[in-house]
């Protein structure tokens, strides 16, 4: 493999959109101009000589997919250069990127703080399963600074958050949390699944490590899963890569050509959905049967000098609260005819789901009113169709209930 032929020209001085379409590429002898997808496990070395010292680390070059592959190292470094990191491992989905980020510094002693507002799996992950392997964990309400402070411990080492927080887009102030996590010594672990990092840069305001499910905006037309972990270079060394090679959770060559070529289109698509969506959280707010809409870029959503002030944009989900509960939200997902029902979103179709049951039915039902997730929540993924009929759409489903 070679480099781009515009290696000699520094990659991170060029534009995001020019490095959303160039940034990483590796080209073969042939000369490709898409970037080539290299379906292998293994690779077959010159010698037993040149096996053992890539083994060893003391000659770069490819071992085994499960370790690194070419058309994933290409998604890694395009990843990398979009999100300004030092570092970038890639995973098979979301879910292991999140786990992978934890369980890779934290040990059996320790102990972690994470918001109460949190994906259903990333809950079960922090709460669940971290305490089964002796690390403790203090969930605190995310805008809460005081709560944060309050629940450091001598032996806490990791904050973990998403803002915006699915699916109430609850916001943390990432600058204010990581301080409070530098301060203690913590490592600060932020989800910015919802803002992607067109919308949001944890790591300008101060957070260590930074995670997405690649399978939302990333791939942004629901065909691949996939993950990515972005951090410093001490962090992946000391900490991740090692784990990431030993249990196994890799991005397969195939789905790492599709996020590339994900990529090259998420401004567009991202600006689009945002642009729809907040249009959408208007005209949803102007439907009979709607008793609140949480956008965060509304003037009526409480968190909007935050919203604005770490965010370019109020992303493309859109979450609202019907007058009634379960029978009247049922009714309305099942009479709308363009959005489709569906947990996933980030995707170029506009979908719908309703939390209480999918995402966060898990959760029992306390937890879930303490989140604010109630029978009445429907949250909206905005794609890229027309906002009129989307919005027609919407009409005369609400008349339906």
């Amino acid at each position: 493999m070679s480099k781009e032929d515009t290696t000699s020209q520094d990659q991170t001085q060029w534009d995001l959109e020019t490095r959303l379409v160039h940034g990483g590429t590796l080209r073969s002898q042939f000369g490709e101009t898409s970037e080539a997808l290299f379906l292998t496990q293994g690779y077959v070395y010159d010698s037993a000589e040149q096996a053992e010292a890539r083994f060893k680390n003391e000659e770069p070059g490819y071992q085994y997919s499960r370790f690194s592959n070419p058309t994933v190292s290409m998604f890694e470094e395009r990843i990398r250069l979009m999100e300004g990191a030092q570092a970038c491992r890639a995973t098979a989905s979301g879910m292991s990127a999140v786990t992978a980020s934890i369980l890779s510094y934290v040990s059996a002693g320790d102990h972690i703080v994470a918001a109460k507002a949190l994906f259903g799996s990333c809950r079960y992950v922090v709460e669940e399963l971290c305490p089964r392997f002796g690390i403790e964990c203090t969930l605190v309400h995310g805008p809460d600074l005081d709560a944060w402070r309050g629940a450091v411990k001598p032996n806490t080492r990791a904050f973990f958050f998403e803002t915006p927080a699915n699916p109430t887009l609850d916001l943390v102030d990432i600058k204010a949390v990581s301080a409070i996590g530098r301060e203690a010594g913590a490592l600060v672990i932020v989800d910015n699944v919802f803002a992607t990092p067109l919308l949001q840069r944890p790591m300008e305001l101060g957070a260590d490590v930074v995670v997405y499910s690649a399978t939302k905006h990333i791939d942004g037309q629901g065909r691949c899963l996939g993950g990515a972990i972005l951090g410093s270079n001490a962090y992946v060394e000391d900490h991740l890569a090692n784990f990431l090679r030993q249990t196994g959770p890799a991005m397969s060559p195939f789905n790492a050509w599709v996020m590339l070529k994900g990529l090259e289109t998420l401004p567009i698509r991202v600006k689009a959905q945002c642009e729809s969506a907040q249009k959408i959280a208007d005209h949803l707010a102007g439907l009979s049967g709607v008793a609140r809409v949480l956008y965060p870029w509304r003037d009526d959503f409480e968190q909007l000098e935050l919203a604005k002030r770490q965010m370019t944009g109020g992303g493309q989900i859109v979450t609202i609260v019907l007058d009634g509960g379960k029978r009247e939200a049922f009714s309305f997902l099942n009479a709308l005819k363009i959005f489709r029902i569906t947990n996933n979103l980030g995707d170029a179709k506009s979908l719908v789901t309703h939390p209480a049951t999918t995402t966060h039915q898990r959760l029992k039902p306390a937890a879930r009113a303490e989140l604010g997730i109630c029978d009445g929540m429907v949250r909206f993924s905005i794609g890229l169709e027309s906002y009129d009929d989307l919005a027609a759409d919407l009409t005369q489903a609400m008349k339906k209930i």
